[in-house]
C-alpha cells in the first residue's frame, strides 16, 4: 500500500506568497495525498484566498481563534494531519516555494539513508536557497561531526543535528514517539528544539537534491545585533527559549555559551543597555520555563 503524506503550511498575514506556496505543493511529481494549511488568524485576506481551495479535496483549511505562533501552528497541524493517518508529514512556512520534485527526492533520499545506514531516520529536510540561488542563512541546518557519511556513498545527504522548519519530513513513528512541537514557545526555537529532541533517535538527514525557496525580505541568519524596538518582541521570545532550552535540555556550559554569544552581538550591534536588560530578563525567566510536549493521540 501506498503510504500517505500530508503536507502541513502554517500562515499568518502573509496572502502575497502564500498562494504560490500552496500551488508549487499541489504540483510536486510525487503528489501529496493532503494539504493541511493552518491559518493562524489572519487579518488580511487569507481567508479569501484559501476559498479558491474550497473545491480541492486534497485541501483542508484550519483555521484557529487566534494567533498560536509557529509553533502553536505547526503542533496544530502535525497532530491533524497525524490523526487523518498520514504516514508522513511534511511541514513548511507560508514563504517557501517547492521545487517540483521536492518531496519526491525527500523520500527516495530519506529511503536511501535509512537503508545504508541501517536504522530508522528521525526526519530529512531539503536544502533551502534564498530567491537569488543562494544558501539561505536563516535555514543552515546542524551538520554532524562525520557529516559526509552518506555523501562518501554516493548519496546526496548530509547528516544533521537541526533544522528549521522549512520542509521537513517527519514519518509518523517520530511523532508517535516524541511528541509534538512545544506549543509555549509560540515563536523562535521551537524548530529547533523539535529536531534536536527528535534526533535522540540518531541524527537526521539533509537530502541536498531536494530544494526549496525561502522568500525572506533579506539573507540573513539570527544575530541579537539587529534587535531594535520594532521586532524585539521576536527577539525575547527567542532569548527566553532557547535559554530554556540550554538549561534544562543541553548542559550549563552551552547555557553559558549561549549567554556570552548573545550579548556579545548586542555589543557590536549597538544594541541599547535596555533592550540588554530586557534581554537578561527573558534569559532568565528561561531557567524557570520549561514546558512539556503534548503526545498525539492514537488512531490506530
Amino acid at each position: 500500500m501506498t503510504e500517505q503524506v500530508a503536507a502541513v503550511v502554517v500562515t499568518y498575514n502573509r496572502v502575497d506568497k502564500l498562494g504560490r506556496v500552496l500551488d508549487s505543493i499541489l504540483a510536486q511529481t510525487r503528489p501529496v495525498d493532503r494539504l493541511i494549511v493552518i491559518d493562524n488568524a489572519s487579518t488580511d485576506s487569507t481567508p479569501q484566498l484559501l476559498s479558491v481551495y474550497d473545491d480541492d479535496p486534497r485541501v483542508e483549511i484550519v483555521r484557529l481563534d487566534s494567533n498560536t505562533g509557529g509553533a502553536g501552528g505547526f503542533s496544530a497541524g502535525m497532530e491533524r494531519a497525524y490523526e487523518r493517518g498520514a504516514d508522513w508529514v511534511w511541514i513548511m512556512d507560508d514563504d517557501c516555494y517547492t521545487d517540483e520534485t521536492a518531496l519526491e527526492r525527500l523520500l527516495s533520499g530519506h529511503a536511501e539513508a535509512e537503508q545504508e545506514l541501517g536504522r530508522n531516520v528521525p526526519y530529512s529536510c531539503s536544502l533551502v536557497r534564498y530567491t537569488d540561488g543562494s544558501i539561505c542563512e536563516m535555514n543552515n541546518a546542524g551538520a554532524t561531526w562525520d557529516w559526509g557519511r552518506l555523501i562518501a556513498k554516493g548519496q546526496q545527504a548530509v547528516l544533521i543535528t537541526n533544522c528549521s522548519f522549512v520542509s521537513v519530513l517527519i514519518p509518523r513513528r517520530s511523532i508517535a514517539k516524541f511528541g509534538l512541537p512545544l506549543v509555549d514557545y509560540f515563536i523562535w526555537f521551537d524548530d529547533m528544539e523539535y529536531t534536536l529532541r527528535i534526533s535522540a533517535d540518531g541524527p537526521g538527514v539533509q537530502i541536498l537534491d531536494s530544494l526549496v525557496t525561502h522568500d525572506m525580505p533579506t539573507n540573513r541568519g539570527v544575530n541579537f545585533g539587529d534587535l531594535n524596538p520594532g521586532n524585539a518582541w521576536k527577539f525575547f521570545y527567542g532569548a527566553r527559549n532557547e535559554s530554556s532550552y540550554r538549561w534544562h535540555h543541553d548542559d550549563k556550559l552551552a547555557w553559558m555559551r549561549f549567554v556570552i554569544t548573545t550579548f556579545a552581538w548586542m555589543i557590536r550591534g549597538g544594541v541599547g543597555r535596555r533592550l540588554q536588560l530586557r534581554v537578561a530578563k527573558r534569559i532568565l525567566a528561561g531557567i524557570k520555563f520549561d514546558p512539556k510536549p503534548k503526545m498525539a493521540r492514537t488512531v490506530r
